[in-house]
C-alpha cells in the first residue's frame, strides 16, 4: 500500500448523496480474479448520463472526488474500493459514509476525509475550476483561495496511512518483537518447538 501524505490536484464535483457501491462498481464487474481495471467499470451507470463529470475530460486522472452525504452505502464489496483506486482516487471529501465502506477504504490506502456539508458545497464550487490540496499530516484540505478546512481522523488509521501500513506492513514491521517472542517460546516451551519440527 501506498503511503498517503499530500493529495493535491483536481477533484471530481460530484456531490451526489447515498452513492451506493452498486454505483460505485456495478455487480457484473465483480466475476474478475484481479483488481486491475476496475476502474473502467466505476460509476458505469452514472457515466451514461450527459454532462456527467466522470466523462469530462477537465476532470480525467483527478485524484479526489468530493461526495454527497453517506458515500458507499449498500453493500460490502471491496471491489468499490478497487474500482476507485483503479482510476486512480486517492482521496474523497463527504459529509459521512457507510462505516464498512470506509473501513474497506482505509485498508487500501484511500483516505476518506468527513467535512460538514457548507464545506463540501465550498469545495464543489472550487472544484469547477480549481484543484484541491490535502495534507493528512496536517489533517486539512485547503485551496487556492485561502479556504482551509480542518479534519478529524482516527490516529491508529493515520498512522497506518502515512506510512503505507496494511494489516501485513504492520505485521511485518514488528519482525524483530516477533522474532523475539519466537525465540523465547523455544527456549520456555521446547515441546512445543519439536511438535512443530515433526509437523514439518
Amino acid at each position: 500500500m501506498d503511503p498517503v501524505q499530500v493529495i493535491d490536484g483536481k477533484a471530481y464535483p460530484f456531490g451526489r448523496k447515498n452513492v451506493d457501491t452498486d454505483v460505485i462498481i456495478p455487480a457484473h464487474f465483480l466475476k474478475t480474479i484481479t483488481r486491475e481495471g476496475l476502474g473502467k467499470g466505476a460509476f458505469e451507470t452514472v457515466r451514461k448520463e450527459p454532462g456527467n463529470v466522470f466523462e469530462n475530460p477537465a476532470y480525467a486522472g483527478a485524484p479526489i472526488i468530493i461526495a454527497g452525504d453517506n458515500f458507499g452505502c449498500g453493500s460490502s464489496r471491496e471491489h468499490a474500493a478497487w474500482a476507485l483506486l483503479d482510476m486512480g482516487v486517492k482521496a474523497v471529501i463527504a459529509p459521512s459514509y457507510s462505516d464498512i465502506f470506509s473501513g474497506n477504504a482505509f485498508k487500501n490506502g484511500i483516505l476518506a476525509v468527513v467535512l460538514p456539508q457548507a464545506a463540501i458545497d465550498r469545495l464543489m464550487e472550487v472544484a469547477e475550476t480549481d484543484p484541491i490540496h490535502i495534507d493528512l499530516e496536517a489533517q486539512t484540505v485547503t485551496t487556492p483561495f485561502q479556504d482551509r478546512f480542518s479534519f478529524e481522523i482516527d490516529p491508529f488509521r493515520k498512522h497506518c496511512l502515512l506510512g503505507g501500513l496494511d494489516e501485513v506492513g504492520l505485521t511485518l514491521a514488528r519482525q524483530d518483537e516477533i522474532a523475539g517472542y519466537e525465540a523465547k517460546a523455544k527456549e520456555q516451551l521446547p515441546f512445543l518447538a519439536k511438535g512443530i519440527a515433526r509437523a514439518a
